[in-house]
């Protein structure tokens, strides 16, 4: 077999083996613990789906993509604060972007789903997806915390 095909293969079964064993930002112990039910009750039936269950929205389909007040992002599913809107920029993809999130207010983990490995962004209060970081974002960091709309909140300063 090819040294190519033998890679892709390692890589997709890495990523099914991780989902059937139960890794990801589910299976973590957040602070804000809610059950599925819970949840669906409290979010729109797209932001359960991309919060709870790791969807993505369509670019461009968001307003906060063309946010630009001064504030803070907030999750939408618990309210944490999560990115303050000094570290937006427009990435040009469709997905509100940022350079740095705020300090212990992301965790990561690794994501199969494309068969190439991809590093998904998460809540650390509730475990909520929010979408992926990239390493071709803009200085002083050079990420770009690729954001869904739906999985976010603005606050506006006062």
């Amino acid at each position: 077999m090819a040294p190519r095909i033998q890679q892709v293969e390692a890589i997709m079964a890495g990523g099914i083996l991780s989902r059937a064993l139960g890794g990801g930002a589910d299976k973590t112990d957040y602070p804000v613990k809610k059950t599925d039910a819970e949840w669906k009750a409290e979010l729109a039936p797209e932001q359960f789906r991309v919060l709870r269950q790791h969807g993505t929205e369509p670019p461009f389909s968001h307003p906060l993509n063309d946010e630009k007040r001064t504030g803070t992002f907030r999750c939408a599913g618990c309210g944490a604060p999560l990115f303050d809107a000094a570290t937006k920029f427009d990435s040009g993809t469709g997905w509100p972007s940022f350079f740095a999130p705020l300090e212990g207010a992301v965790g990561t983990t690794t994501d199969y789903k494309l068969v190439y490995p991809r590093t998904e962004v998460h809540c650390a209060q509730c475990g909520g997806h929010l979408g992926h970081v990239f390493d071709d974002g803009p200085q002083p960091t050079g990420q770009r915390y690729c954001m869904n709309g739906v999985s976010l909140a603005f606050a506006p300063s006062e």
